[in-house]
């Protein structure tokens, strides 16, 4: 974990059945929450702040929960950063309850749909962007914990503003997400150092799909280690 420099304190440690944590910047507004006590999925809903639009990262599970956090202003999009079954759990109910729209990777789209019965609206692929309200959304592709694994980046450019990322399990505070081949790892590493590292600051903070944020910067040193080790 690292210090947050929001000025709300915003730290981005949050625990299965513990408070949300709430990120004000400008034109978004990013609340963060665990669920399930043995996965302890992390799930970001994105709120733009000028039209009230709701985007969900990931409906990893308890349904429930994360339609509490989306309340009566409704929910736009949901984006699955990946075919694994933890991050879906909640799909089916959640888009049942609110008539969102699912988007998903697209090497990985037609799985999700097969996990969780779910039509899958939009494939995404690397460079597109997905919006919430007036907020846009970069989508990176990232190949190796999976075919289809996506990022989202956006761009703060307010004065004292820097890039946020939700990394889904691509990128972790202290190295990239798991892979199951030497092949595939050298993919995702290579993915992370040419679409991540290499092209966003320091500054950028990440969200992952599991435990505490960090920043590439704190990150970034770490390259080849992670290289080395194999994983």
């Amino acid at each position: 974990m690292v210090t947050s420099p929001d000025p709300s304190g915003y730290t981005g440690s949050v625990s299965p059945g513990g408070d949300a944590d709430v990120r004000e910047l400008d034109a978004l507004r990013i609340t963060k929450v665990a669920v399930d006590p043995q996965m302890s999925n992390n799930c970001y809903l994105l709120r733009c702040t000028a039209t009230g639009d709701q985007l969900l990262v990931d409906a990893a599970d308890e349904a429930t929960r994360l339609l509490d956090l989306v309340g009566d202003a409704g929910l736009t999009r949901v984006v699955t950063t990946h075919q694994h079954w933890d991050h879906h759990r909640a799909l089916a109910e959640v888009v049942q309850a609110t008539g969102a729209e699912v988007l998903v990777g697209e090497p990985d789209a037609e799985e999700t749909a097969k996990q969780t019965g779910v039509t899958v609206d939009r494939h995404l692929r690397d460079g597109d962007e997905v919006t919430v309200g007036e907020v846009t959304l970069r989508v990176i592709h990232l190949v190796g914990h999976t075919p289809g694994s996506v990022a989202l980046v956006y761009d703060d450019t307010t004065p004292g503003g820097h890039p946020h990322l939700f990394t889904g399990d691509s990128l972790f505070p202290g190295g990239p997400g798991k892979t199951w081949s030497a092949e595939d790892n050298a993919s995702l590493l290579d993915d992370l150092e040419a679409k991540v590292f290499g092209t966003l600051p320091d500054s950028t903070w990440f969200y992952p799909g599991h435990g505490d944020d960090s920043t590439l910067g704190a990150e970034r040193p770490h390259l080849a280690e992670w290289r080395e080790r194999g994983w």
